[in-house]
């Protein structure tokens, strides 16, 4: 039975941070954490650096005060942000002022951009008319690789799209759909969320797989290093093969699974029950362990 939660007897939700932010001087913010010696050449740090001194800052860092010494802030999330600011010759910062000192949700709890929502951003921001250099500059890469990543989706059907919008795919993976058809873009697609594998080697795998009639250039034969033709077809005939399984499991996987909870459920009774137990392991021993077994690995 469903048990509703009765928000009444949980009394009012505490605010988390102040409504407005606060500007406090660099000098009176106490990192919670060290900063390795190696930071400050990491591509990350110079990422946040170029970003900060291009369009200033984005995100503003989290502190909370100190309940020891009232005139100094504990700081929750922004360590980086806080360095490169120091580094640049800045003495203040506004903050977002947390009101406990929790600092998991920060570094725990972080939404990455896919590749299509970082094409997305950049195709916005171009047509808002900003430099394409200030956008470069600000993301610490060259314009080249920028219309690259403006240009993500071109060739890519927008169902293909609409598939892998949250999804960490690499660039590359990209450049190997646009070799296929848009029927073929929309099934890769889908391999590549149902394996959970969004590499460029399953990509390619995917390609290798496909027959030539599914490629944009349909007339030029695929050419893969280390490979024959012989190979080839036979890389497509069980490609073919695994996706008629794959389809095969997912149309039935929904009732399996609730077939699988009833069955454990009865089970567990059985198993629990010390009488039909005992008789179970002492006339039917391989059913009682088989049985033991589907309680306990579905749990």
């Amino acid at each position: 039975m469903n048990q509703y939660v009765d928000l009444v007897a949980l009394g009012e939700v505490v605010q988390a941070f102040s409504s407005d932010t606060i500007h406090i001087d660099l000098s009176k913010i106490l990192p919670v954490r060290a900063i390795g010696k190696t930071v400050k050449s990491s591509r990350k740090y110079q990422q946040i650096a170029c970003s900060i001194r291009e369009i200033g800052l984005v995100e503003p860092p989290v502190v909370c005060r100190d309940k020891q010494r009232t005139d100094t802030f504990l700081l929750l999330d922004g360590h980086l942000r806080i360095e490169v600011l120091k580094d640049i010759g800045e003495t203040q910062v506004e903050c977002l002022l947390s009101s406990d000192d929790e600092a998991f949700t920060y570094n725990k709890r972080v939404s990455r951009l896919s590749a299509i929502q970082e094409q997305r951003m950049i195709a916005k921001a171009i047509e808002r008319n900003v430099p394409k250099e200030k956008i470069a500059r600000a993301l610490d890469i060259n314009v080249r690789s920028l219309v690259r990543k403006a240009t993500l989706i071109e060739g890519i059907c927008e169902e293909a799209v609409a598939l892998l919008k949250d999804k960490m795919c690499p660039m590359a993976v990209f450049d190997i759909l646009r070799k296929m058809i848009p029927i073929r873009q929309i099934e890769t697609a889908e391999l590549l969320i149902n394996a959970n594998n969004y590499s460029v080697g399953y990509a390619s795998a995917i390609l290798a797989g496909t027959a030539q009639a599914q490629l944009v250039n349909s007339s030029t034969p695929k050419r893969i290093k280390g490979m024959t033709a012989e190979a080839l077809s036979r890389m497509e005939t069980e490609l073919s093969r695994l996706q008629q399984a794959m389809t095969s499991i997912q149309d039935s996987y929904g009732q399996d699974h609730l077939h699988l909870t009833v069955l454990r459920g009865y089970l567990a009774k059985l198993v629990g029950n010390t009488k039909i137990a005992k008789y179970l392991e002492r006339h039917h021993p391989e059913f009682f362990c088989e049985f033991k077994s589907i309680v306990e690995t579905s749990a």
